[in-house]
Formats: structure tokens, C-alpha cells, sequence
């Protein structure tokens, strides 16, 4: 039992139960609520003890409405009283809304000063980050929200990859990968054998090691297999602040412009331009829903020389001018991934 820490030595040993809060943010995950604690349960189960007993929080005490609609009775609202071992952080959409709820913050300071592991899930990792306790930390994010996360928290050590386990913290970019976490985490800190247990009742073959792609091969833009357009598109995704014109992205890639827009228009239906321009729009998005720059530091940093032309291309692709775009929720506009024919 090397490297444990005194509570996780007293429950391999059967002395005593980890209190976990399950704290669940307004529009949360259903998925990420039950991937999380049907491991916890299963561990009860086939251990025949309480190695976990679970208290279900929401900020207020209230029902707290997952994503889905589904709404979710809670046991207890968070209160300075509290103290967990584990307290896991259950978020999804309107983040920032609650990264400015002082009460939450300190709470969750607290939590760490008690010495709790404390655990992200999904958008719960920003809320972690808004706290300060993340500060010097990995952090997991998932690839949707990690230009806003990095700009946002640049003391955290912010990685593209499934989960990170880094001392008392724990996050997760969400969805499947929550699994992976979880059981890694059973067998690290708890018993091997029985995260593998827990893993076969879960029907979860092979887990999934931490830095594993969030996005595989076949997730990925397939119209651009051909190694000089998906270099072409490296160098794009490389210079949005800066946009190069077609002739240097063609020259450095060695095609002539005419090759280069003729690969573009046959793998994505759209000129090299429109398709730079839609790279950009796309961080702009992120930019403007995630983090709180000005609408003109957005533009900058989209590469748009002009705030007219950029929020005249931004209503164009979006719907609405990138002043009323700046929360990340279920009703917002969406930036459908990856870049096809169908974008515009």
C-alpha cells in the first residue's frame, strides 16, 4: 500500500468508507453522474463492504436539471461544514456562469485544504481551475473547450488527453473516458484486482491509459488524408492569429495555389480560404463562449484585422452578432467539428 495516503491505507485495509460528494452542476452530464458512481457502487457490491458511501449535492439543495432535461433529487446543497474525502465536480454547459459563485469557490478551496482528492468531470475541471486549486497542476480538458481553458488558466498544466491523475487531483475531458478514469484510479489507489472485477461487470475491455488521443484516427477530418492538404491545414490551425495568404501555404507545402485549391475543393468543398476562414471562426467561437476577452481581443486573435468584418462573417456563419455569443450553453450556436462540405 506504498504512496497511499492514510485514508485510502485505512479502507484497503476494510477500517473505513471514503465519503465521496457528488456535487452536480446545473445542465451536467446524466452520463458523467452515472459513470462515476456506478463503479463506486459495483466496488460496494462485490466487496460484500461500504468502501464508498456517496452524498449527492447540487449548490442550493434543489433538484439540479442534467443537459438532457432529466432532473436529478439531491440529499444536500454544498455548506462549509462539509468534509470529503473525494468530492467530485459534475459540469457540462453555462460554465463560466458558475465560475463567478464565490461560495462554490470557497468551498472547494476548503475541500483541499480538508485534503480531499478533488475530481473534474468535463466542464467541472474549469470550475476546479476558477477555484485555484489547479494551479501547478495537470488538467485534462476536452478539445471542444481547451483554446478558452488554456487562455483562461495558464497556471494549469492543460493537456488534450483523456484523464489526468496528478497527486490529489483528478480530471476527466468526460463521456467514455470517465470509465477509464475511474477504473485507473480503483486500481492505483485501491485494489487492482478488483478496478479489473468492476471492469468486466462494466463490460470495459481494455482500459484506456491517460494520454491516449481523445480523438482516434477514424474520428478525424477523413477528407484530409492526403499528406500535403492536412500539412496545408496544420499550418492554418498554426497562423489563425496571423493568417498567411494562399501562395505561402501553397509554397510551403509544396503545391502551386492552383493544386492547392484544387485538393481543397475536392476534399472539402471549399476553397483554401473559406476553409482558413472557418478555422477561424471556430476559435473565434470557442474564444467568445469560454473565456472572457473582449469581443475586439477575440477578433485579434481570430486574425480579423477589422471588428466590422469579423462580426460581419461571424452573423454570416453563426446566426447572431459575437456580442450575444458569449455563453457556453445547450441553446447557444454550435460549431459542428469537423470541417466538411457542409461548412459554410
Amino acid at each position: 500500500m506504498e504512496g497511499l495516503n492514510p485514508k485510502e491505507r485505512a479502507l484497503a485495509a476494510g477500517e473505513s468508507p471514503l465519503r465521496v460528494g457528488l456535487l452536480c452542476l446545473p445542465s451536467f452530464p446524466s452520463l458523467g453522474l452515472a459513470a462515476v458512481a456506478e463503479p463506486l457502487a459495483i466496488a460496494n457490491w462485490l466487496s460484500q463492504k461500504r468502501l464508498f458511501q456517496w452524498t449527492l449535492l447540487s449548490l442550493d439543495g434543489e433538484p439540479v436539471q442534467a443537459s438532457n432535461g432529466l432532473s436529478s433529487q439531491v440529499e444536500a446543497g454544498i455548506s462549509p461544514e462539509q468534509e470529503f474525502d473525494l468530492c467530485f465536480v459534475i459540469a457540462s454547459f453555462d460554465v463560466h456562469r458558475h465560475c463567478r459563485n464565490n461560495l462554490l469557490k470557497s468551498w472547494l478551496r476548503k475541500q483541499a485544504l480538508f485534503g480531499a482528492v478533488l475530481v473534474g468531470v468535463e466542464t467541472g475541471t474549469e470550475l476546479l481551475a476558477a477555484a485555484g486549486v489547479l494551479d501547478g497542476y495537470d488538467a485534462a480538458v476536452h478539445w471542444d473547450n481547451l483554446p478558452g481553458f488554456q487562455e483562461s488558466y495558464p497556471r494549469v498544466r492543460s493537456r488534450a488527453q483523456l484523464y489526468c491523475l496528478d497527486r490529489q487531483r483528478l480530471t476527466c475531458a468526460g463521456a467514455a473516458a470517465i470509465l477509464d478514469m475511474m477504473l485507473t484510479w480503483l486500481g492505483s489507489r485501491i485494489d487492482a484486482d478488483l478496478a479489473r472485477e468492476i471492469g468486466m461487470h462494466l463490460l470495459v475491455g481494455q482500459v484506456r491509459a491517460p494520454t491516449e488521443s481523445q480523438l482516434d484516427d477514424g474520428q478525424k477530418a477523413e477528407p484530409l488524408h492526403e499528406g500535403k492538404l492536412r500539412r496545408a491545414v496544420r499550418l492554418m490551425e498554426q497562423t489563425l492569429e496571423e493568417p498567411l495568404d494562399c501562395e505561402a501555404i501553397a509554397s510551403r507545402v509544396g503545391l502551386s495555389r492552383r493544386q492547392l485549391e484544387r485538393q481543397f475543393k475536392q476534399h472539402t468543398g471549399l476553397s483554401p480560404l473559406k476553409y482558413y476562414i472557418a478555422l477561424r471562426l471556430a476559435r473565434a467561437h470557442n474564444l467568445l463562449q469560454q473565456t472572457n476577452l473582449s469581443v475586439s481581443q477575440v477578433a485579434a486573435s481570430s486574425g480579423f484585422g477589422s471588428l466590422e468584418h469579423f462580426s460581419r462573417a461571424y452573423r454570416a456563419r453563426f446566426g447572431c452578432p459575437p456580442s450575444e455569443d458569449r455563453s457556453q450553453t445547450w441553446t447557444a450556436p454550435v460549431m459542428r467539428q469537423p470541417l466538411t462540405r457542409q461548412a459554410t
